[in-house]
Parts: C-alpha cells; structure tokens; sequence
C-alpha cells in the first residue's frame, strides 16, 4: 500500500502514461487504496493541469489525455532498466541510426536512476553477449555518457588517447560534438594543448572525465561536426571515388543509406546514381550498398564491381548449401 501521497501521485501519473483506460477498481488495486481515494487523487491532478478524463459506467474508466499541460515521463523500476539496457546495448556497438541524441538520453536517464537501479542495469548489460560489428570495435556505454555529459554542460574533458600506431598519449579537450558513422563513434573536440581541432576515435580513448572547467563554445570551421569528421578523415587516409546507380527513386535510397555516402542524383522517377568517396574497405561498402535492398549497379571502381561480385556469390552459395 502506497500511503505517501507524492509518491501514490506519481505512480497514478506512470499508470496513467500507458495507452489504455483504468478501471476506478483495478487503479485501487494497484495502489493499495480506497476507490475514494483514487478520485481524490484523479482531483489532485486536474487541479495541477493535468487532463485526465474519466467515463461512466458500473466501475468507471480514467485515462490521460493529450493536452496543454502533459506530465514529465514517468516510468516504474522495471521500465527504466529495460531503456537504458537497450540505451547502452545500441550505443555501444555504434549502431546506425543511434546518433548522439540516443547517447544524450542515456546521459540523462542514467544520472536519475538510483544506484540500486544503476547496478541492475550494470548487472544485466554484463551478462550479455552482443554481435560485433565490422571490425569488431566496441565502445564502452560510460564513455559515451561521459562525453555526451560534458558537451551539454560546456566542461573541458580529459582523457587518455591511443594513437592509431598505438602511441598514448593524455588529451585536455572542449568537446563538442559526438558523431556515429554506422560503425563507429567519433568525438570532434578542440585539442587546448594543441590550439586545433581534432577527431578522436572513440574506442581509443580511456579513462573520461569532466574537469568541471566550464568553456565557451568556438565555432567549428566547417560549420558542421559530421562534415568536419568526414574531411578529417578523408585526409588522414587514402580514398576512392565510387559511382553505382540504383533501380529506385532518389529519396527512397538516401533514406536507406548513411548521409556522409553522399546525396543520389535521380535520373528518372524510377532510378537514381549516386557518386562519392569512401575509405572504408571495398568488402564494406559492397555490405553496406546491398544493406539498401535495391537493385543496383556499380560502375567504379573496378575493386568494388569485383567485391560485390564475390559479395553475390558467396551469398548464393549460402542459400544452395544442403540444409537451407
């Protein structure tokens, strides 16, 4: 029985929150209360601009509806657990279409959860096992939330950085944007030591903290984190320009691959071409362009016609293997 009425209150708001409408009996179960009780407290969330609408009948049904005036989100122990586990589990193997926002929320939701809930979370993401991705990097979920923690709050951060040729070394950054390329997470920060901006790969650092040493923001020279990121990359390794066209309307194939692939041309209603650069390996972007589920054809460079071809292939002798 829930005799505190703060805390009755917000659990009769998380109730409240689900897509359905309660019986005035079972919302009395749930609470361990009297019916009287539950429309008292039903007044007491009106009265605090809360639209909850009630219908008639023998038992009688609440149900909050869309108004000015909605509550904060609620959720109970069980819920919490279940979001940040999925938080942490997609933003720590860099999943595409996990961006920063994802990482923002998970900074946030993880700084409310008590510590009681904060071990089960820790408990249950340990106990699990998740599929690598490409190379098989993985970035640890705290580092995320760290980083995304001090770019909202404008703090220097400070971390140890291994160089690509395993060189460490100590870094004083103002962070400011983190950026997911689909197989990696990237940190665009402004070096203090170095008066520059840099990239740091965000598997490569260790031991994040916040200094608590507040910053201005500058402004970056191009104006944008993932472009910023995309050049940055482009001039620390070699690349290859690529040309496929796709038997799919343009909008239709931007929206099935990652923006920094490039913008499609459409050349009629029903197809488009689509020119850029990558770095990645050929065996790579091969995956990545049948991850659209379109047809398409490659025209450069001849590596990738070759990659794809061996792409399709192996594929088909999967699916003519004895037991498929």
């Amino acid at each position: 029985m829930t005799t505190d009425t703060p805390a009755r209150l917000l659990q009769l708001l998380s109730l409240l929150q689900t897509p359905r409408e309660w019986p005035g009996g079972e919302l009395s179960e749930r609470l361990g209360v009297s019916r009287r009780t539950v429309r008292r407290d039903i007044d007491r969330l009106r009265e605090l601009g809360y639209p909850v609408h009630a219908t008639k009948g023998a038992d009688g049904g609440y149900r909050l509806a869309a108004g000015k005036a909605m509550p904060p989100l609620v959720l109970d122990d069980e819920e919490a657990v279940a979001i940040a586990v999925g938080l942490r589990a997609g933003a720590g193997h860099a999943v595409e279409g996990v961006d920063e926002a994802s990482v923002r929320a998970l900074a946030k939701l993880e700084q409310v959860l008590p510590s009681r809930l904060r071990h089960r979370v820790a408990t249950l993401q340990a106990a699990t096992t998740a599929v690598a991705f490409g190379d098989g990097v993985r970035v640890a979920p705290e580092t995320l939330t760290v980083m995304a923690s001090a770019i909202a709050g404008q703090e220097r951060l400070r971390f140890a950085y291994r160089a690509k040729d395993g060189t460490p070394s100590r870094r004083l950054t103002e962070p400011h944007r983190l950026v997911s390329t689909g197989r990696r997470w990237y940190l665009v920060a402004y070096d203090v030591d170095r008066d520059d901006w840099r990239t740091f790969r965000v598997d490569r650092v260790d031991e994040p903290f916040a200094t608590g040493a507040r910053f201005t923001p500058r402004e970056l020279p191009t104006g944008d984190a993932a472009e910023y990121l995309r050049r940055s990359v482009r001039r620390r390794q070699e690349t290859y320009a690529f040309e496929v066209t796709f038997a799919a309307p343009a909008d239709l194939v931007a929206a099935r691959l990652p923006r920094w692939f490039g913008t499609p041309e459409p050349l009629d209603r029903e197809s488009c071409r689509l020119r850029g650069t990558a770095s990645d390996s050929v065996e790579w972007l091969a995956v990545r362009l049948a991850l659209a589920e379109c047809d398409f054809t490659v025209h450069q460079p001849p590596e990738l016609v070759a990659a794809v071809r061996d792409l399709g292939e192996r594929l088909s002798r999967a699916a003519n293997s004895p037991g498929t």
